[in-house]
This record gives C-alpha cells, structure tokens and sequence, in this order.
C-alpha cells in the first residue's frame, strides 16, 4: 500500500522562485522542482514595485501542471523574502502592487521616524529587531508621510505570502514568523504592537489574525479550483517568512547547534526559547525573529555571496564555473586582503571589484588584483566575520554551541564550508541546500499530521539527506588571520 504524501511549495526569493512538490513516504522526503521564474521588480514613476500578480500567476501555472499530472496533493503552503506588503481595500480588492524593499522612498526614513515618532532605544525595546531601513515599520512610515494613496485607502495590510495566500482562498491572515521581520511586533507578547501600529497611524484591526506555522488558512476558493482544475486543497500557512522555514530544516540532533543561512545574505543565529533583548544585543545590532513551535530565531544578517555574485559580474576573463574560479582563488597567498563584509560601502556599490580595492587600499593592506585574488579576499573575509559573530552569538547562548549548520545555496561552496570551520573552531554540517522549500513542506506535513513536532521534522530530514562534515583545522593559523582582521576592519 502505497502511503505517499504530496505537498505543494511555493518558495519566493527577491530574485526569483520556483514551485515544487514534495514527497513524504516511509520517513524519508524527496523534492522535484516544477516550476522556477524570475521575480522581476517594475520601476516605473521613481518607484520600485513586485508584481504581485505576476507571481499569483506563477503559483496557479504550477497548481495546472499537479491537476494535468493528476497528482493528489494533501496541501499547499508559500513563503516569501520578508518586510514587504500589500494594502487592501474596504471592497477586499488589492489596491496595488506592493512597494519593495529596494524603494528608495525609505533613505533617511528610519532617522526620521526615531526623531519624530518613538526613539530607536524604545523601539529596540519592544520588537528586539536589527535597524534596517526597508523593515515595514519605516517603509509604513514613509508611506504616511508621503500621503501614499494605497495605505490611505487601506481596510487590510497583508504580508506577501499572507496576500498571495489570500488570492488562494480569500481569507486573511497575519502569519507569525513574517509579521516578526516588520518591527513592528513584540516577540514577548507575539502579538503586534499597538504604539508603534499608532505611530503610523494603524490599528490592530489592520492585521488579519495572528497565526502560527502549521495552521490551515483555508482552501481554495471555487474561482482557483476552476482555474487550476484542483479540488478544495487546504492552504497552509507556513513558517512565511523563508528564513524562518529554512531554520525549520535545520537537520539538527539536539538544541546545542548554531545555524548559517548561507545565499545573498548569510543569516547567522540560535534557536531560543525567550526572545533575547538588551543592551548588548542592541550594540551588536542582533534580530529577534519568529520560529516554529513558539522559538525565536535570534540572528544577525551577514552580508553574503552577494560580495562574490556582484563581483562575476563584473570578471570578463573568470572561469564560469564556480569550481574553476574557486580552485584558482585557492592557489593565492592567504589573508593578504581583509575586508568587514558588512561595511556600508559594500550595500549596493556602482563597482564592487572597486568598492573592495578601494576598501583595502585605505587600510594599507594588499590591493587585490585580478578574480582570484578577489574571490580569496571574499571568502577569507567571510569566514573571520563568520568567527566575529559566532563569537558574539555564545555571549547570548544559555548552552554550548556544539556544532554549526550551513544550510542554503552557499553549503555547496566547500571552500568557504571548510574556512569556516577552521575559523569558528567547531564542526561544521553542511546541508540541505534547499533548506526552504523543505521547512515549507515539512510544515504542511506537521499540518496534516504526518509528522509530529520539530525534532520529528528535523530527523525525518537528517535521514533524507546527505550532510558533508568539516572539521577545524589549522588553528594557529586562522588565530593570527583573525588578530589581524580585528585590527583592520573598520
């Protein structure tokens, strides 16, 4: 007897997405990618929107292939970047395509609002996460401020994965994980926050009601299962935030573990009970944001591959494979050019290739030439802020951090894999790389009862992949590398 089950995951990153369907069978999971399409932001009229509709229409082409293939599918869940979202109107119609993160209608926005709104202590002090500018707080803000016409006129807000889950079945809610990167929510009552909803002249009544991971929205409305030729299939609410679904899959044995997300950006964190709110935690600017089963992700975002990517764009002579181009870097002299990955030159600069020379030419090191030398920069530079982190990471931790999990797109590098192991001093396990569409599906499978809490999720994981393991090496080495990464970041 055949005890298969299938879920349907729409997994949306600010560049692209795909749809997948995934298999759970006799303990062990599988994944096929069905659809995969660009997520292309419109400019038009000095502003810079998603097409929301756009990716609606992707989900349902992938929805029509699982009806063509007559494949009977238990449910269907979505997550998304996080921060951005949709207004609605009083007539439940969607009053535009969202605004994206990359507007640049939220510069200087943030200061703004801490001089004349709440101060960036209290702030900190209710919602426990990193100041950035795009977090929905200041892109609300700044939206007020402008008299933008869709928030005006708003009856609902609704985060993307909630909105596009509400095109689905046409019911509304706040899913709790992506609520928790708008900065507007408090992670001890994990309920939004009413001053700072005031501040930019919102109430509660704005919000669809706060749901957990793993809770059923609804099922698709009569007009979807038209359209799509599917039944009444259960849409699920994830963890919607991807990050959040992506920690869900972290293949771990026990809680004494340390995470990397590693893509664009490298997430670094701990799974926490309480939320961890102080002083301390905001001098190094650490996030506190929702995970499954009531857990806080307390994280700090890195900059990532976006370094090494915006930089083979620019390399007319670099191997296209990234093994090729890896192997030459590893021929060059070791730390001889450091950089702070996350320094403000490094955000969106017209030339990184330049932003990086110039970097190193004004802390008297070694001007990298050529990629190799560049990509060894990135990488040697990477790995000793990934050691600066961990560092602040077990000040906060109430345990010993046994082990660190690389997960995502970037645990395939093994280069940088092996570098941070030598830097941190702990093991390193690296995998899944498709973190987030497995902590998508493993969170529909819990919905329908076909596992039980996370550990089930995460051993059902672990026995479903294969992990590649790195151990430290080279310690006085990478001791002497990191005195000196100290003494020239800025």
């Amino acid at each position: 007897m055949d005890n298969s089950k299938f879920f349907f995951a729409v997994d949306l990153g600010a560049t692209s997405g795909r749809t997948i369907l995934g298999t759970l069978a006799d303990g062990k999971f599988s994944l096929e990618e069905l659809t995969r399409f660009d997520n292309n932001l419109i400019q038009t009229g000095g502003h810079f929107y998603w097409d929301i509709y756009a990716l609606y229409n992707e989900i349902i082409k992938g929805l029509k292939l699982v009806a063509q293939r007559q494949i009977d599918i238990t449910s269907i869940g979505i997550d998304t970047w996080g921060v951005d979202f949709v207004c609605v109107g009083k007539d439940k119609a969607l009053l535009r395509n969202p605004l994206a993160y990359r507007d640049p209608h939220t510069f200087g926005m943030m200061e703004e609002y801490f001089e004349k709104c709440v101060d960036k202590q209290k702030v900190y002090d209710i919602t426990g996460i990193q100041f950035m500018n795009f977090n929905s707080l200041f892109q609300l803000y700044a939206m007020r401020r402008n008299g933008d016409s869709a928030l005006e006129n708003a009856d609902k807000v609704l985060f993307v994965p909630d909105c596009l889950s509400y095109m689905l079945t046409g019911k509304m809610v706040c899913e709790y994980t992506i609520a928790s990167t708008s900065q507007i929510l408090d992670p001890r009552t994990k309920q939004l926050d009413e001053q700072l909803l005031a501040s930019v002249g919102l109430t509660r009544e704005h919000f669809g009601e706060m749901v957990n991971p793993a809770t059923v929205i609804g099922t698709l409305t009569p007009e979807v299962q038209t359209i799509t030729g599917l039944g009444a299939v259960p849409v699920i609410a994830v963890a919607g935030h991807d990050t959040g679904s992506a920690v869900a899959a972290v293949p771990a044995r026990d809680e004494q573990f340390a995470y990397l997300s590693s893509g664009t950006w490298s997430l670094m964190g701990i799974e926490t009970k309480e939320a961890v709110i102080n002083d301390k935690s905001f001098e190094y600017n650490f996030t506190n944001e929702g995970g499954i089963e009531g857990t806080t992700r307390f994280l700090k975002n890195i900059c990532g591959m976006w370094l090494y990517e915006r930089c083979r764009k620019e390399w007319t002579d670099a191997p296209k494979s990234h093994t090729e181009l890896q192997a030459e870097a590893m021929k060059v002299k070791p730390f001889q050019s450091l950089i702070n990955p996350d320094d403000a030159v490094f955000a969106n600069p017209a030339s990184m290739v330049d932003a990086i020379q110039d970097y190193c030419r004004q802390t008297g090191q070694h001007v990298p030439e050529g990629y190799a030398e560049i990509c060894r920069c990135i990488f040697d530079s990477l790995a000793l802020r990934y050691r600066q982190v961990f560092g602040w990471l077990k000040e906060f931790a109430s345990f010993p951090i046994q082990t660190l999990h690389i997960i995502g797109g970037g645990s395939l590098n093994e280069y940088l894999d092996q570098f941070t192991a030598n830097s941190t001093g702990v093991e390193v396990l690296a995998g899944p790389q498709e973190g987030t569409a497995i902590g998508n599906i493993m969170l529909q499978a819990k919905a329908c009862g076909a596992v039980g809490d996370i550990w089930e999720m995460r051993k059902i994981i672990g026995q479903s992949i294969e992990m590649k393991r790195f151990v430290p090496q080279d310690k006085e080495l990478w001791d002497a590398a990191y005195e000196h990464y100290l003494e020239v970041v800025r």
